[in-house]
């Protein structure tokens, strides 16, 4: 407190309020405080000083107040990503730059060693403002290669994630110079995902597709895909597949011929059934995990979603509509219009050298006498435990974040339901209020 008062009085000193004339008066108030016989007479002359003082104090807190809130808005604009947890320890360890010179966010742009003097004063125009990324494998190369073909053109920017180490066998490819490649042995797309298409990174480009590398792209067209989904207003999205399709996991993905897209399916029959009413995924605001399509901001949430041990993903299809950055039901669809087709190769951890540790009704002898494991049957069991932590952890965080409010809950649509309803009846009783003031105002004149 003592500060405050002595920085004021400075303040008050700089500006001249009050004169060292006032100051004067206040000391011989208080040496006449003694008297009694003066107390009266004096008492009447310092109320309009000490006013004064109390003004001047107000009009400094509320200029300090004013001042920080304007510092916090011009933070939060320089960094649109909420950081609030870590923006105290980021703001120390970044204190010895000067702002003007940071660059929170960077980019999967590929930039030349040298460029041309008149190259180097236009400046380079980002063109690139969507982006495709794919897990791929040697077996999977005819299909990747005309999958690619069909990106690039459309100023996509390419990431191909090599998970069986096999990269220096694409170089061969025409627009393999023009990709990115990145390798990590046996690791999914997700694992790649959480690790190298971080928001900040990825932060320029509207739209990011993380595909599988089975996808039959023979039907499919990115830029009319991309014209639906803008015009849909679809955060979250995927091509609908062939009804031919090899692997069908949830119906509402299949292909309607008659639609240019949907958000919901109708299921009549079997344990789960799909209504008009039904409000969930699968019936609607779903999409599958082999080809999704994300916006900006719905994969900036999707990313934090993205356990960073569960490295496949189950049960993460099931929470997407999460980041729809909405109502799941009208910002999560299926483009039926440019569709692809799933072909359910599965070439990810293929066969390879069994160890003590691999359990016996899983390895197999092949005809040459190597021992080898069926790994689809390993990885789907280990699949299957990560689908189970991530389905604890999601209660355990509802559970424990006392502020949290599921927004496709029962009890929160009932009470914005009420909400809304009470909304129409005070707009209501505001209109009939001044319908009946005009008719008196009427009447009067």
């Amino acid at each position: 407190m003592g500060w405050l008062l002595s920085s004021s009085l400075v303040k008050i000193m700089e500006h001249g309020l009050p004169s060292m004339k006032s100051i004067k008066s206040l000391k011989s108030f208080v040496k006449r405080r003694n008297n009694p016989q003066d107390v009266g007479k004096s008492g009447w002359k310092v109320k309009p000083f000490l006013a004064l003082i109390c003004t001047a104090l107000l009009i400094f807190w509320y200029r300090t107040t004013n001042i920080q809130f304007e510092e916090t808005e011009l933070e939060e604009a320089d960094y649109p990503f909420d950081m609030a947890m870590e923006s105290e320890p980021v703001d120390a360890k970044l204190k010895g730059l000067p702002r003007g010179i940071l660059q929170p966010r960077s980019d999967l742009e590929l930039k030349p060693l040298w460029s041309s003097n008149s190259l180097r004063a236009k400046g380079v125009e980002m063109t690139n403002r969507n982006l495709l990324a794919v897990p791929v494998g040697i077996k999977q190369k005819g299909n990747v290669d005309a999958m690619v073909k069909k990106f690039l053109p459309a100023n996509f920017t390419v990431v191909l994630f090599h998970y069986d180490g096999n990269m220096d066998k694409w170089w061969d490819l025409e627009w393999s110079s023009k990709a990115i490649h990145i390798v990590a042995q046996n690791q999914t797309k997700w694992w790649f995902a959480k690790r190298f298409l971080h928001p900040d990174v990825v932060s320029i480009y509207d739209y990011v597709f993380l595909w599988d590398e089975d996808l039959g792209v023979e039907n499919f067209t990115p830029e009319r895909y991309l014209k639906i989904v803008k015009v849909e207003g679809l955060e979250i999205s995927q091509p609908a597949l062939d009804r031919n399709s090899t692997e069908i996991h949830h119906k509402i993905t299949l292909r309607s011929k008659t639609k240019k897209f949907h958000r919901r399916v109708y299921i009549n029959r079997g344990t789960k059934k799909c209504s008009n009413t039904s409000e969930d995924p699968p019936c609607t605001g779903f999409v599958e995990g082999m080809a999704p399509v994300f916006s900006r901001a719905a994969w900036f949430c999707t990313w934090n979603l993205i356990q960073n041990d569960l490295v496949h993903g189950w049960g993460m299809d099931m929470k997407l509509g999460y980041c729809a950055q909405g109502d799941r039901k009208m910002k999560v669809g299926i483009v039926d219009r440019e569709y692809i087709f799933h072909q359910g190769i599965q070439t990810l951890g293929e066969s390879v050298q069994s160890d003590k540790k691999t359990r016996a009704r899983d390895v197999r002898t092949n005809r040459h006498g190597h021992t080898t494991f069926d790994s689809r049957t390993s990885i789907r069991r280990q699949s299957t435990w990560e689908l189970q932590r991530f389905e604890e952890r999601w209660k355990k965080a509802v559970e424990e974040d006392k502020n949290w409010i599921d927004p496709f809950s029962s009890s929160s649509k009932t009470k914005q339901k009420s909400n809304s309803v009470s909304n129409r009846r005070l707009k209501r009783g505001n209109t009939r209020r001044v319908k009946h003031k005009r008719s008196q105002e009427t009447v009067t004149a």
